[in-house]
């Protein structure tokens, strides 16, 4: 073991690798994201000013740190900021409300589903987290319904954020926007950050926080336009004035009877149901109709096929949207960052009843 390396004299550059991050895979193979440290930097000090923090919040953070979010919000931005920063092994919502009343953290990054685990804990108690003063929720199933009952409940600002291992957190909403706003949007594009929609309406993006290209060469060849734009892999709506709403991924889409059914959508119907706490659609083979939706729910009580379906429409969407089955599960199988397994989701209901 050589003498330590001062902070001014070690061999880094800005423009040098500075980590190897793994995507999730839940919508194809992990595929290993190079990060510079100039991007890291830059991204850790805009979000302290994004999300207006200071040196008396305190984070808990649930993710691995091998995720994006682990270490951008539990490691990067506490040490821009300064701030506490709490950290946890395995997510446990009895744990983590424990935690954030003796901490008294105030500010929390990850999926609806360690909030709605929160929220469903019998520990649960508005003096529990009346520290919380604002939760930035991202990835699969951040609906309107889901932010606007977690933000009354736990007394705090939520919003939705957008980002992905390799454009971390490229869209918010600030303090000076409605709550409305962040709850049925994605937000702007923060910093530098350039948004624009591609063709069939997937999202691309640049920026100065963007990755700098895969591990594996050959993934960079459909991962960037000709332009140098980075293709998400997300469909988008983006209006006149930046407003940013994630509607679902162009590899997610479930073709029932020759129709496309983006399950973002049927998703976010389902979750505005009182009794609906998570819901994911997959789909799963059909010999008539080549695909069928399957509705996988977390409910406070089951809900019958025809009561979902009738529920689904009433919500504006056609009737070809309307789950062909419906399968409660007490919890959804997730990622180590708290996403949604789809994967495993559509593994198992394979061989489940209805």
């Amino acid at each position: 073991v050589g003498e330590p390396v001062g902070p001014d004299e070690g061999a880094a550059t800005p423009e040098a690798l500075a980590v190897v991050l793994f995507t999730s895979g839940s919508s194809g193979r992990p595929k290993g994201v190079r990060h510079t440290h100039r991007a890291l930097a830059h991204k850790a000090r805009l979000m302290a000013t994004v999300h207006g923090l200071g040196p008396g919040d305190a984070v808990l953070m649930p993710a691995p740190l091998a995720h994006v979010s682990g270490l951008l919000n539990g490691v990067l931005l506490p040490g821009v900021v300064p701030m506490k920063a709490v950290l946890m092994a395995r997510w446990s919502s009895e744990r983590a409300l424990a935690v954030i009343e003796a901490e008294a953290v105030s500010f929390m990054v990850g999926p609806p589903t360690f909030f709605v685990e929160l929220l469903a804990d019998e520990a649960f108690t508005e003096g529990a987290v009346a520290s919380l003063r604002l939760i930035s929720s991202g990835g699969a199933g951040v609906s309107p319904a889901f932010v606007r009952e977690a933000a009354e409940r736990l007394g705090a600002r939520v919003k939705r954020s957008y980002g992905s291992t390799e454009a971390p957190t490229v869209a918010t909403t600030t303090d000076e926007d409605t709550q409305e706003r962040a709850a049925t949007t994605d937000g702007r594009a923060v910093g530098e950050v350039r948004l624009r929609l591609g063709a069939g309406g997937e999202l691309e993006v640049r920026g100065p926080e963007l990755f700098a290209g895969y591990l594996d060469a050959e993934d960079d060849l459909d991962a960037f336009t000709d332009d140098g734009w980075f293709r998400t892999g997300d469909l988008a709506t983006l209006d006149a004035d930046g407003w940013l709403t994630i509607v679902g991924r162009t590899k997610d889409v479930i073709i029932r009877g020759g129709e496309n059914v983006d399950p973002g959508e049927v998703e976010a119907a389902l979750e505005a149901h009182p009794a609906i706490r998570q819901a994911v659609v997959v789909g799963e083979p059909d010999d008539r109709l080549g695909e069928r939706l399957v509705a996988v729910l977390v409910a406070d009580a089951p809900l019958e096929r025809e009561e979902v379906r009738e529920w689904v429409t009433a919500q504006g969407l056609s009737r070809f949207k309307a789950p062909d089955r419906v399968v409660h599960l007490d919890a959804l199988p997730a990622l180590p960052a708290g996403k949604p397994d789809r994967a495993a989701i559509t593994a198992l209901v394979a061989g489940a009843p209805s």
